[in-house]
């Protein structure tokens, strides 16, 4: 395994640090502003990041998420992907970058979830003409998605439990439920919305699902309210809605795949979105290393600066060696995708899922600790960025559910080596 940065990933990282350095860390202050007007339309993103998205596209960093498996530049001939085409790997130390600054950055380079999972989607399993109407201006950042899996009346994280219905009838299917804590649909310019639902309860768990394409003016698309997290309505990326579907109609083209696919879609889907969450959790660690160290050395306490505390000096040492664990796991997940697959780099994916988050949330505690009363408060976004790590404990599949399908992966092992009469 070979980790080193290739020229073209040292070239555009020279770049990004650049950007994020003349661009998006002066544009943080100006992004709070702009939440904060008054006479902001509601859930509309801040101006701030239309033009960052302008800087971006005209230094050429631009949708750098979408992989050489998904690189629409050759087969499609879309717009909006000439920075598509990088391994995992080259992706990986760029992701990191832009987790520094996860409310500004990422979409900046049309980079952000969930837009990224859903045009990797309509990029793989997508049809020409849902291509053309949907991904075409999700690339070049036209409109915005959602992805519609949560619900709130069952244990979303077993996908068997999903109870919205997608009926067909004739040439149209009919979508009747409810969802909640779909990212990005408050956000005005969200237009599309990627429903799973329940096709066939008579098929085996894995086969009864499906996915379609819901305009979000449909008739019978209702948008209940907006979720809030932690107190946070992380309105900048569109907020999280609660949205019932009261017999919406669709033509059956809108059904991705086939019936009783969307299992099988949204694993695929999942998989990156779980490797990109992570990549940027490690810049959000590394900032957090970085203000902790700052304020530690600027205040004194009992006649001397923080720094000089070893429980302090304690925190900032595991600090370190966490990140660059967690580092090398997330960089050993990027390499097995990028050479055997999603499939079999799904060990180490569920690893890093759930050694991320809780090793990141560790470190930011300690951060918030360092800076007393103003690591809660507005002043820092060490508050913010804990509230949006501790929500990855959740998203895309809840701790518990990876532990328990890492640990039977783990057993069927020594027990197939058992039967075989391994030792």
């Amino acid at each position: 395994m070979d980790f080193a940065h290739d020229a073209r990933t040292l070239e555009l990282r020279e770049r990004l640090l650049a950007f994020m350095d003349q661009h998006v860390h002066p544009a943080e202050p100006v992004l709070e502003a702009q939440l904060a007007d008054p006479a902001r339309a509601p859930w509309a993103v801040p101006p701030i990041v239309a033009d960052l998205r302008t800087e971006a596209r005209e230094q050429g960093l631009w949708n750098l998420f979408l992989s050489k498996q998904h690189s629409l530049s050759n087969r499609h001939s879309l717009p909006g992907s000439e920075g598509a085409g990088l391994t995992n790997l080259q992706y990986a130390p760029l992701a990191e970058i832009t987790g520094r600054s996860p409310q500004l950055a990422p979409p900046a380079l049309n980079c952000a979830a969930p837009d990224t999972g859903n045009m990797e989607l309509l990029a793989q399993f997508g049809t020409a003409e849902q291509r053309e109407r949907w991904l075409r201006p999700l690339l070049a950042a036209e409109i915005r998605s959602a992805f519609a899996m949560t619900e709130p009346d069952v244990a979303s994280s077993d996908a068997a439990n999903i109870a919205t219905r997608i009926r067909r009838d004739g040439d149209t299917y009919v979508v009747d439920g409810r969802k909640w804590y779909i990212t990005g649909a408050m956000n005005p310019e969200c237009r599309i919305l990627i429903v799973m639902g329940l096709t066939d309860p008579a098929a085996e768990p894995h086969r009864r699902q499906s996915m379609i394409l819901v305009p979000r003016d449909t008739p019978g698309v209702t948008v209940r309210r907006g979720m809030k997290v932690f107190g946070y309505d992380d309105a900048d990326h569109g907020g999280h809605a609660e949205i019932h579907f009261d017999g919406v109609r669709v033509p059956a083209a809108n059904l991705i795949g086939e019936e009783g696919s969307g299992f099988a879609i949204a694993q695929a889907r999942l998989g990156p979105g779980r490797i990109h969450h992570c990549m940027r959790a490690i810049g959000i660690a590394e900032r957090a290393v970085e203000l902790m160290c700052r304020r530690t050395l600027e205040r004194v306490a009992f006649g001397r600066p923080l720094a000089d505390q070893g429980v302090v000096q304690d925190w900032i040492a595991e600090s370190r060696v966490r990140i660059e664990q967690l580092r090398l796991l997330v960089l050993k997940t990027a390499w097995l995708m990028d050479t055997v697959g999603n499939r079999g780099a799904h060990t180490e994916i569920q690893a890093i899922k759930i050694a991320t988050p809780r090793t990141v949330e560790w470190i930011l505690d300690k951060a918030v600790q360092a800076h007393g009363a103003a690591g809660v408060s507005q002043d820092t976004p060490l508050a913010q960025l804990w509230a949006g790590n501790r929500t990855l404990r959740l998203a895309d599949g809840p701790d518990e559910v990876h532990k328990r399908s890492l640990a039977r992966r783990e057993l069927r092992r020594h027990r197939e080596g058992a039967a075989e009469g391994g030792r």
